[in-house]
């Protein structure tokens, strides 16, 4: 039974309402998911409400079609969901060496100085040399094709979420450490 693509909005996190919205199921539903699928883990924020992750909504798809859809039992569920993360996680392929892209382009590595220099020997050329220019001359445009402006925009999703991911971290082990005292 197909179901009709769900696009998920590009956030780095969800509150249950926005899931249960995406998903169609009721908050008291997710939360029992929660307890019976270990893959479907919201962390919960400084005031203890759940924040669910892109991946944590795609799980909740995956659970209500296998549910609604395929009609899978629970534990059947289950079973198909580790299924097809060992297959996922086998289908994995490291490369040896990393592709390179036509934006990467090798760069030579930098010659070793025989000379000695000081410190006030550079100040002087920077400031006669570099200060006096035009700021123009030195400012690059660089054009992005629409796979760098995608991997940039990836890129920046993930580290937001790293950067939520260590601040939740560092509240709740901070919040140990003061309950050890």
């Amino acid at each position: 039974m197909g179901q009709a693509a769900i696009s998920i909005p590009e956030k780095i996190f969800f509150k249950i309402g926005e899931v249960c919205d995406i998903v169609d199921v009721q908050a008291h539903v997710l939360r029992y998911w929660e307890t019976e699928f270990p893959m479907l883990s919201p962390q919960k924020n400084r005031s203890g409400q759940r924040s669910y992750r892109r991946r944590d909504v795609e799980s909740a798809l995956r659970i209500k079609e296998l549910l609604y859809d395929d009609l899978y039992t629970i534990a059947g569920a289950k079973k198909k969901l580790q299924v097809e993360l060992r297959e996922t996680n086998r289908l994995k392929i490291v490369h040896s060496e990393p592709k390179t892209r036509e934006y990467l382009k090798p760069v030579e590595a930098p010659k070793p100085i025989e000379e000695e220099f000081e410190l006030e020997d550079f100040e002087e050329e920077i400031t006669e040399e570099v200060f006096d220019q035009p700021a123009a001359q030195f400012e690059e445009v660089v054009a992005l094709d629409e796979d760098r402006q995608e991997a940039l925009k990836s890129l920046a999703s993930q580290l937001l979420e790293l950067r939520e991911m260590l601040k939740t971290t560092q509240t709740s082990e901070a919040e140990r450490h003061l309950r050890k005292y």
